[in-house]
């Protein structure tokens, strides 16, 4: 009760008889303390703990503006709302060390402002009230008074504002309030002292946790929950009050422990239960805060909610923000463990319902939901029927997150546990519907679908499925890409390029528009723009197994076994189409190119030949003889190609290839410079330099031609120079200020300006005549002067400085910085950069820190192979930059100590040393992630030999880092000096027990999630995009294998003495020969995948070998491979056999058993190992399915946990009458036939039609019928069955054990009146469903066991059935088969107008007048329907029927 000081605000909340109750009490008195303990909601408190209820006031004032009804949506829609900037108790930490003695002047003066600020927020809530009306109308009608509104609103936000850091201010002062402190507080919590604000301080402005004082939360939420008990608010209240212990929650997450759900549940059940679907909303919200743990969800289920999330999920689109937060309310029992084991098979009947609906739209989270009980417990939502819900899904391509809704299926299918309950060769096939089905297919459709068959083959699960029955899933696929046109073939096609990770040439566009390859100029520029990095790694050792292309290599087998090679060349010869003529021919030379690399020759040596393709041309006399000829050129044409832009990729190994590139390059400078002085002029008249200043008409290919060949002689060079005005003014082109180049759009077209700029750049450092015209040309001094606008300390300032963010992210202003990337890669370019101060600008700016667009573009593009400037710089940005920085310029010197450098006389070992010491020095910086980045570039480099002895040299301390340096100290055993340098530090034997220990299982984990990030990297669709300025050395994919620590151990003898003394492969080869093949213990199969990796990684090395020699685990490797029951095993197994082929030793023994793999020019294995037939790898057989019908749910699955018996079919026929008769008699059983088969579902006879009614309506034929007669049983017969609990909870049982459409579970909850509803929450049908269900008990055991007895005595129970209702029941079947009699012929007359009635009865209007007006329309219908019916049953054969012998088996 409030206390007489309370606001107006405080006081309209109040009953009046507390406001009678309140103005007899006298100012300073206390009101009496409430006698129960129970509406707290809470633990009783301390014994001695009185309450002083003048403080409750707070709870009856709105924390904030008190929201239009409609209008809380926000903070419901949201479930990550923060909170409020901190609880009451960090606000004011010092609240009781507050002084006592304060001047009654700064009371006044906080009681004054109090008052002012409860006026402004009063003011803030009508302008939002006041614009929230002004927005439903239409915006032109309410522009001028919407401005004044949204004025007036802004000015008092600010004031509100002041107000609050007043009050703010004035409070550090303020003294301690003169109220009386609470001895409730003091008992429950002795470290506050309970202080308080004084009475008159106005709370109805809340919205500030400033003018709140510190108090107990449980103290709160009593307040709150005496708040919602007053009855007869209006919603707003409610609302308000819900999102105020939804804050409360927020900041005390405990106290949802400390809930007496007996008080709770009954203010929970109330707001549930209200009209208003703003305040059942806020009520979910509420209760969804309060979850905590498992018992909490039985609380919850205990208080009967599984009928009001039932009822208010199958509301109509009007409540919707009543059936989102319902669903959120389920989708919190996922986020408990265990919480899938309380949620009702009624309500996943009901979430099904919802996402079977194509216009609903709460559907995509009804279908994730779905996805995500399907995960979790997949009988709960097979046995709800939720499956169809999910298959059309995936079927229509209507849901977005394809591939979430993919991985669920996936997930499933991987263990024989959980793929019991999925079809064989049924569940993923639905996703080529797009492919096969071209009515149904559209462009958004064949996304969606290409994005789950994708995610499908990526996986193991998918793949091995997906080829079950010789592929017959991805041979439909590619005979639909032949037969099917348009979109469809398309896409397939780019599926496939995306599959085998095939990166479209740079040529490919033009190729695919029509152009010739053989086009001047088209190849010469290849290699610059195939590759970003020209040097490759060099990797001593054979480099790390790429498992990615390890899966593509299988992937390209399965697509060559299923036919793609064909059907690609019947495309280039059938189609009539010159853009699929050439991508399918793209296509062809890219999968031919792939096989040559990664298959082995017994797969992709006779691919090679092409033999039909040939035969056919070889047919000159046949007409197909000149397509066949055409194609055979095209790919021939396509193959050269491809080979000259990436001859490294026809190559098994690309570290073999170094020398290749090196080779390439001078031979092609030399003939450059053999230009005789008639072929240099023709080449510069071709250029069109000199007929025109317009660089857009320059003929850019010949120019850069020239550049990189006649003109880095010094003699042509000077001729271009003084004999006409070529160079002139190409160099007029760069400069900035003439607003050319420094104007150009950045996009892919354009970046052939930067190349060309650079390669003039090196061509004038050739020669002394080029140094001298570039020192003496205006552009280093006007790029200067461009840097100067950009630092702030030189005095030059620009309004739009050249090289501001804008520029260079829009035009080539950026492409300046490559260009002075070359200079400083010379020493006379060095001297020039230096001669304009261009490094001093560079410091400064580095040093203000204010650009770091800028800083990043000046260490990307730099040379630090020369000491100098270059390598102070970087040095300074490693040191003093930022965190962003100093990980940009880590990334910088990648490139330098992984990528060995190529001289004349070859590498020179100190080339690197200079960035692995400052990457050494990198590992000590105070930024983790600085430190790992280092650790990633230092371990690529210790793939050199040279590289790995020096950085042990550097001796690093790594102890600091943990596991971050682990990787690097593990490529330390790589070499004898690591080894006895870390055996020093007695790191081997420990790091190895832990590994033997632990460390070997969690392995399998980083493995996985390393290779899941790898699979799923989708190839980006690059824009056109100039990419002259992106970080292009952090950019490398990060395909990188974590290392594994017997892998390292074995590169070294020593290493291998060491496992051999301590017996650990022994071990690891037992624990696969004796637990490999189990698929039932989760655990111990991780433990086998860790054996796995270690036996791989150790058999990977030549030195390791010996090992698998010893014993037979190779042999047992291989079985896994091919029979194992859990797909991802499967995949580990095949991934190990590829480790254990890198080996001489290995794939010898792989050979053996029908494995191979290919190999480079050396004869070293590539360890790409596939088995030679196909077959034995995928050999999944088909499954044993488990039905719907074989699933029994537990009870706390079940809202209705007693079952209605089932209900027989009602028998018309004379044969099927007879037929039962004759089964009685043979059971020796007495009475009537059709008393014998009756099933009373209700002793009530209107009660048992409606159910029969009800269970009619799951039954498309007799669904029309069935539902015009229920609401005819409810409109004109007035049943009380209606209004009677008993029936209710048989229909939910009903509703819960059969499938129905979403708007007919509504309309079939709607006929029982709301009171219904109440009384089942509240329980207070309780005792009549406890007698119900005693009497269908014994019902049930008189029919199993006690037939005799059933037939000679009348029993009144629901089972029980009365002579009169067995007589009723054969007359009425006598005149239904009367009236089908007579409305034979009339059924045939409207039997082909009778389909159109039917598809439209879902949506008829439930209107009495057009029920009388259609009435006798319809009972022709129903009859005609009914007949139908009754001919599928007569064909059953009464023999057969007999032979069953139970009268309730032919029911069922």
């Amino acid at each position: 009760m409030p206390s007489s000081s309370a606001t107006p605000t405080q006081r309209s909340f109040v009953p009046p008889q507390q406001q009678q109750q309140q103005q007899q009490q006298q100012p300073g008195t206390l009101a009496p303390s409430r006698p129960s303990l129970e509406r707290d909601g809470l633990q009783p408190p301390a014994p001695n703990g009185g309450r002083n209820l003048s403080a409750s006031a707070v709870s009856f004032a709105s924390r904030g503006p008190s929201p239009m009804p409609g209008s809380f949506s926000s903070d419901l829609r949201s479930q990550m709302n923060l909170s409020r900037a901190g609880s009451r108790l960090d606000m004011f930490p010092a609240l009781e060390k507050l002084d006592e003695d304060d001047s009654p002047t700064q009371e006044k003066m906080l009681a004054h402002l109090r008052e002012a600020l409860g006026r402004e927020m009063k003011i803030k809530e009508g302008s939002e009230n006041m614009l929230e009306a002004l927005n439903s109308k239409k915006a032109k009608q309410t522009k001028d008074q919407r401005q004044r509104v949204e004025a007036e609103l802004t000015s008092s936000n600010l004031r509100i504002k002041e107000l609050r850091q007043k009050i703010t201010d004035a409070q550090r002062v303020r003294a301690a309030p003169t109220t009386p402190t609470r001895t409730r507080t003091d008992g429950l919590f002795p470290g506050a002292n309970g202080l308080r604000s004084p009475p008159s301080a106005s709370r109805s402005g809340a919205g500030s946790d400033i003018d709140e004082p510190a108090e107990s939360p449980t103290f709160a939420l009593t307040e709150i929950l005496q708040a919602l008990e007053v009855a007869g608010m209006t919603p707003d209240y409610y609302v308000s009050r819900a999102n105020s212990l939804v804050d409360l929650f927020k900041r005390h997450p405990t106290l949802k422990y400390d809930l007496v759900w007996s008080v709770f549940g009954l203010r929970m059940q109330t707001m549930l239960l209200s009209e208003s679907r703003e305040v059942v909303a806020a009520a979910y919200r509420m209760v969804r805060y309060a979850i905590s743990d498992v018992n909490s969800l039985r609380n919850i289920r205990a208080l009967n909610t599984d009928y009001l999330v039932t009822w208010s999920l199958i509301k109509d689109r009007k409540s919707d923000v009543e059936r989102e937060q319902a669903l959120k309310f389920v989708r919190a029992f996922l986020d408990v463990k265990d919480g899938v084991r309380e949620i009702s098979r009624a309500v996943v009947r009901s979430i099904a319902a919802a996402a079977e609906e194509p216009e609903e739209r709460l559907r995509p989270i009804c279908i994730e939901t779905l996805a995500e009980i399907l995960v979790r417990d997949p009988q709960l939502l097979i046995a709800s029927g939720g499956m169809a819900a999910l298959h059309e899904a995936l079927a229509d391509g209507s849901y977005k997150a394809s591939e979430s809704l993919t991985a669920a299926f996936l997930y499933l299918l991987d263990t024989p546990e959980r793929r019991k309950y999925l079809r064989p060769g049924n569940e993923l096939e639905i996703l080529f519907t797009a492919f096969t089905d071209e009515l149904s297919s559209n462009e958004r459709f064949l996304k969606q679908s290409i994005k789950a068959v994708a995610s499908a083959l990526r996986t193991w699960s998918g793949l091995l499925s997906l080829s079950m029955y010789n592929f017959r899933a991805i041979r439909s696929m590619i005979t639909s890409m032949v037969v099917q046109a348009g979109p469809i073939r398309d896409s397939i096609m780019d599926l496939i390029f995306s599959l085998l990770r095939i990166k479209s040439p740079a040529w490919a566009t033009s190729f695919l528009a029509g152009r010739r390859l053989t086009t001047y100029g088209r190849v010469a520029s290849l290699k610059s723009t195939t590759g970003k990095d020209p040097h490759p790694e060099l990797e001593e050792d054979g480099g790390e197994q790429n498992f990615v292309e390890h899966y593509t290599a299988l992937l390209l087998a399965v697509f060559i076994k299923s036919g793609v090679v064909p059907a690609l060349l019947k495309l280039t010869q059938d189609n009539e189409s010159p853009t699929m003529k050439r991508k399918s021919t793209l296509l062809i030379g890219e999968v031919l190119r792939l096989s040559s690399r990664l298959l082995p020759p017994s797969l992709s040596s006779e691919l090679q030949l092409l033999p039909d393709l040939f035969i056919s041309a070889a047919r000159l006399r046949d007409e197909s003889h000149f397509s066949a000829t055409g194609v055979v050129y095209q790919i021939s044409s396509v193959s050269k190609t491809l080979y000259r832009s990436s001859p490294s990729a026809y190559l098994p190994s690309a570290h073999q290839n170094m020398d290749l590139g090196a080779l390439d390059e001078h031979p092609k400078a030399n003939t450059a410079v053999s230009f005789d002085e008639g072929s240099f002029r023709q080449l510069i008249l071709e250029s069109n330099v000199l007929n025109s200043s317009n660089y857009s008409k320059w003929n850019w290919d010949v120019i850069l031609r020239l550049i990189e060949g006649p003109l880095t002689s010094g003699k042509r060079l000077e001729e271009a120079i003084k004999a006409s005005k070529f160079i002139k003014r190409i160099m007029s082109f760069y400069r900035p200020f003439k607003y050319k180049f420094s104007e150009i759009k950045s996009s892919r077209n354009t970046h052939k300006y930067v190349r060309t700029g650079c390669a003039l750049m090196h061509a004038l450092l050739q020669s002394p005549e080029g140094v001298k015209y570039l020192s003496d040309n205006k552009l280093l001094r006007q790029v200067a002067e461009c840097l100067a606008q950009c630092d702030p300390t030189s005095g030059l300032t620009a309004r739009d400085p050249m090289f501001s963010k804008d520029r260079l992210a829009d035009t080539l202003c950026g492409g300046y910085f490559p260009m002075l990337g070359i200079l400083s890669g010379d020493a006379k370019g060095l001297q020039m950069l230096d001669r304009w101060r261009i490094f001093n600008m560079m410091y400064r700016i580095l040093d203000l820190k204010q650009r770091p667009d800028l800083i990043k573009l000046m260490l990307a593009n730099f040379d630090y192979s020369l000491q100098g400037h270059p390598r102070v710089l970087l040095s300074k940005a490693l040191t003093a930059g930022t965190k962003d920085i100093r990980i940009h310029a880590t990334n910088a010197v990648r490139k330098f100590a992984t990528h060995p450098r190529m001289g004349a006389q070859g590498q020179d070992p100190s080339d690197s040393k200079w960035a692995i010491q400052l990457l050494v020095t990198q590992l000590y910086d105070p930024d983790v992630e600085v430190c790992a980045t280092a650790v990633k570039i230092l371990e690529k480099a210790c793939n050199t030999k040279n590289h790995l002895e020096y950085i042990v040299e550097c001796r690093p301390a790594l102890d600091h880092l943990g596991e971050i340096g682990a990787p690097l100290l593990l490529r330390f055993l790589s070499t004898s000096i690591g080894y006895h340098y870390l055996d020093g530090l007695d790191y081997i034997s420990n790091e190895m027990d832990d590994w033997f220990l632990g460390r070997n299982d969690s392995y399998v984990s980083v493995i996985e999630a390393s290779l899941a990030r790898s699979f799923m990297e989708q190839q980006d669709d690059h824009t056109n995009r100039s990419s002259v300025f992106d970080d292009e050395q952090e950019m490398e994919a990060d395909s990188h294998v974590p290392p594994h620590f017997y892998r390292e151990l074995t590169r070294t003898e020593e290493g291998c003495k060491l496992l051999s003394d301590k017996g650990h492969f022994d071990e690891f080869a037992a624990t696969i020969r004796e637990y490999g093949m189990q698929s039932d213990d989760a655990e111990m199969m991780v433990k086998v995948k860790g054996c796995l990796w270690a036996v791989g990684n150790v058999g990977s090395m030549e030195l390791g070998a010996p090992f698998l020699e010893s014993c037979d685990v190779v042999e047992q490797i291989v079985k896994i491979a091919q029979n194992h029951e859990v797909m991802s095993l499967r995949g580990t197994a095949f991934f190990v056999l590829g480790l254990i082929s890198r080996s001489i030793h290995g794939l010898e023994i792989l050979s053996e058993n029908g494995w191979d793999a290919n190999t480079n020019i050396l004869g070293h294995s590539l360890g790409l190992c596939i088995p030679g037939n196909l077959g034995q790898l995928f050999s999944l057989q088909p499954w044993r399915h488990t039905p719907v019908t074989a699933i029994e749910l537990p009870d706390s699955q079940k809202t209705e946990t007693a079952r209605l018996p089932a209900m027989p079919s009602r028998p018309r026929s004379e044969s099927l009458i007879k037929a039962l008769q004759e089964a009685e008699e043979e059971a020796n059983t007495v009475g009537d036939p059709a008393r014998s088969q009756r099933v009373q579902l209700d002793p009530d006879p209107t009660n048992h039609r409606i159910l029969e009614l009800v269970i009619d309506m799951s039954n498309m034929v007799l669904y029309r019928r069935a539902r015009n007669e229920l609401m005819q049983v409810k409109t004109q017969k007035k049943a009380v069955g209606f209004a009677q609990p008993r029936l209710f909870r048989k229909v939910m049982s009903l509703l819960e054990c059969h499938h129905y459409r979403l708007a007919d579970r509504n309309m079939i909850v709607r006929l029982f009146e709301k009171s219904v509803l109440r009384a089942v929450v509240y329980g207070e049908d309780e005792s009549s469903a406890s007698e119900d269900r005693s009497e269908e008990e014994d019902s049930e055991e008189d029919e199993s066991g006690e037939e005799d007895e059933s037939g000679e005595e009348e029993k009144e129970g629901p089972q029980g059935v009365a002579v009169k209702g067995a007589r009723r029941e054969i007359e009425s079947d006598e005149e239904d088969e009367d009236e089908d009699d007579n409305d034979e012929d009339h059924h045939r007359r409207r039997r082909h107008g009778h389909h159109g009635h039917q598809n439209n009865a879902h949506d008829n209007d439930d209107d009495e007048e057009d029920e009388d007006e259609d009435e006798e329309d319809e009972n022709s219908e129903s009859s005609g329907d009914e007949q139908r019916t009754e001919r599928q049953r007569s064909v059953s054969d009464p023999a057969d029927i007999k032979r069953r012998g139970v009268i309730r088996g032919f029911g069922r």
